[in-house]
């Protein structure tokens, strides 16, 4: 079977030209990106369906969803939606991805909240972040989902049998967090997960849990402030080494394990992260993918159809983990 992808070349920061070379070099007999975005943008032999519009980050989301119905973004989420293709990426706007997704593919029965999953490539092994920043605002019982979302995506796309969930708070004692922290502990420690507790943001890169479970904004928060670091403290250590002969020297020793080490912290190794508990597989690409982050995205997107975490996530939901009744009585009460 061939996995079609729709590829929103519009929205990255590099132009579409950067996207459309990212995607093809993905291409394989068994994965077929489509490229969605303007006549005379360079193909590369893949399909290309011509789109009248594109929306742009300064606009608001919803509005340019409902305005620009033939905008690039949304003709290839709309793709899915219509059977055309089996997953869409884009490195347009967050929100407006969110915003197209719900309206077009809708939630998974039972499903209170999308949210983002994102791979931080962690010292002991790949961690599963979720969310990073689809809900600024959440309710314990979302979190509850966010960890079976994580969990099924660490189990299907990275292989973890029984990942082990953690919560991200100011503290690994069980009393440590705010209302929402405590809440959602106490919902995740009653539930079928392998829930080990609270770990901390300093813990993030070291791999203490598969999967680690917070709000939108706080996750969000979290993952730029580590993307930050990591890029200071890679870009420090080239500036000293260069900085002298002594240094050049040693640079020639330790350059194959620093390459090893770049490698391993490169963001652009998974490409980009999935936006979990639709009906659809959508893959949010960084606004600053290069063409070698676009085609690992489009690679990613094909490796979620392959191994079913749409209809995974469903059968989880259907299966007791919170009924739509449960979810939709959740939703109406606020959390104490």
């Amino acid at each position: 079977m061939t996995v079609r992808v729709a590829v929103d070349v519009h929205g990255a920061d590099r132009g579409p030209a950067e996207v459309a070379a990212g995607a093809a070099s993905a291409a394989t007999p068994q994965l077929e990106p489509v490229l969605y975005g303007p006549h005379g943008v360079d193909a590369h032999g893949l399909p290309l369906v011509e789109t009248e519009d594109a929306i742009e980050l300064d606009e608001p989301p919803v509005d340019a969803v409902r305005a620009k119905p033939g905008s690039s973004l949304v003709r290839a989420v709309r793709a899915v939606a219509d059977g055309e293709a089996q997953a869409v990426v884009s490195a347009g706007s967050t929100g407006a991805m969110l915003a197209a997704s719900l309206l077009h593919l809708r939630r998974l029965p039972g499903v209170l909240r999308p949210a983002i999953a994102v791979v931080i490539p962690a010292r002991r092994g790949p961690t599963v972040l979720i969310d990073a920043g689809a809900n600024a605002d959440a309710r314990p019982e979302h979190l509850l989902q966010f960890g079976h979302m994580g969990a099924v995506f660490a189990e299907e796309i990275l292989d973890i049998a029984e990942p082990e969930v953690r919560l991200l708070s100011i503290g690994e004692e069980d009393e440590k967090g705010n209302q929402l922290t405590l809440d959602a502990h106490a919902l995740l420690r009653a539930s079928a997960l392998r829930f080990t507790g609270n770990t901390e943001s300093r813990w993030l890169l070291e791999g203490e849990g598969d999967v680690v479970v917070t709000d939108g904004f706080t996750g969000n928060v979290a993952l730029k402030a580590l993307e930050g670091t990591i890029r200071s403290v890679l870009g420090s250590f080239r500036d000293e080494v260069g900085s002298s002969l002594l240094g050049k020297v040693g640079g020639l020793l330790v350059r194959p394990g620093a390459r090893r080490l770049r490698a391993r912290l490169d963001p652009e190794t998974y490409g980009g992260a999935y936006l979990l508990g639709l009906r659809g597989l959508v893959v949010i690409a960084h606004g600053s993918s290069s063409r070698v982050a676009i085609g690992n995205a489009v690679r990613l997107a094909a490796l979620g159809v392959e191994h079913r975490v749409v209809d995974r996530l469903e059968e989880r939901l259907s299966a007791g983990v919170l009924s739509t009744e449960a979810g939709r009585r959740a939703a109406e009460t606020p959390s104490s």
